[in-house]
């Protein structure tokens, strides 16, 4: 969702008003939507949780989003995705515009140029995005996600933090892109002694194994948890922030979009150039699924920020 911020935001300056998001509950649209008047409402798509059957998934839940769509009389749909379901259902429920990449079989159930050739399906979701706004004529005012804060959970965050921190984010949706937890206590200890002692842990609840492994076994930096804080709290927390380390997940999109410098270990994927912010961290030779992380070592990493920070400091006129 933070990727294609720009692009909804384009879409509804484009159309006139705020407008209806269709996605999915984890996507947390209702809340990073809330500062601003680009989205009206939310409709909540439940498909494909884990661990439970969605109220939309299966032939009943499909019926169920036709007659929910169709209720609410929209006069288009923008499909910023490549569902071919997605967009027989617009089909079905008779939206009478419906826009989309059009890749294979989707195309059949769209009505309205442009169309994206298939060889930008391998594209990431952000350039894919970005090239159907422009070939559609949509004006898009932001080149990169940029996300507003909460002014409460700044507050709220600044009472709890009182010396800039550095955000180490150790969760992963995948276990291969986590980087070990021995070498992030490392990190931690090698801040401290270049005099950024005070670090806060980013990540689910998933992680607190890791968190407690961190805490008990850090030397010199002071670490503080924030695996339960609430999203407005992590994106404040993060804007405060030196800057980011850490693994390749939503909260090192998140922490781009606020505004820090972003290091993220690439060691199982290709890096993606959404954000000038972000400064990509890869093993020497090549990202790899099977290794990767674990050839990118703390010497590296400290190694990339040093020369990255040097070279912000000394500003656009010595670059």
């Amino acid at each position: 969702m933070i990727w294609h911020l720009p692009h909804i935001r384009a879409i509804a300056a484009h159309v006139g008003h705020p407008i209806t998001l269709i996605t999915k509950p984890r996507s947390r649209a209702d809340w990073i939507f809330s500062t601003e008047d680009t989205v009206r409402d939310v409709f909540w798509l439940d498909r494909n949780p884990e661990g439970r059957r969605g109220v939309n998934d299966g032939i009943t839940g499909l019926l169920r989003t036709v007659i929910a769509l169709r209720a609410r009389q929209f006069d288009a749909i923008y499909l910023l995705h490549h569902s071919k379901t997605l967009a027989l259902l617009a089909m079905i429920a008779g939206i009478p515009e419906r826009f989309g990449y059009g890749y294979g079989v989707q195309r059949w159930f769209l009505n309205r140029p442009p169309k994206l050739p298939d060889s930008m399906f391998k594209l990431h979701p952000f350039e894919q995005a970005t090239q159907w706004i422009r070939a559609a004529g949509i004006r898009m005012t932001e080149a990169e996600p940029n996300l507003p804060l909460e002014g409460a959970a700044l507050k709220a965050v600044r009472s709890r933090i009182r010396m800039t921190p550095v955000a180490l984010g150790i969760g992963a949706s995948e276990s291969y892109k986590q980087w070990s937890t021995r070498r992030f206590v490392a990190l931690a200890d090698a801040l401290a002694t270049r005099g950024l002692s005070n670090v806060v842990l980013v990540g689910g609840v998933a992680e607190e194994s890791v968190v407690a492994e961190i805490q008990s076994s850090v030397r010199s930096a002071t670490i503080t948890s924030a695996i339960d804080w609430t999203l407005p709290e992590i994106a404040a927390v993060l804007s405060l922030s030196a800057y980011y380390v850490g693994n390749d997940t939503g909260f090192m999109n998140m922490a781009a979009a606020v505004g820090i410098r972003t290091y993220c270990l690439f060691g199982a994927v290709p890096p993606f150039r959404h954000s000038s912010r972000v400064v990509a961290i890869t093993p020497p030779g090549g990202v790899s699924i099977s290794d990767g992380m674990a050839r990118i070592s703390v010497e590296q990493v400290l190694a990339v920020i040093d020369a990255d920070q040097a070279e912000v400091q000394s500003g656009p006129a010595a670059r």
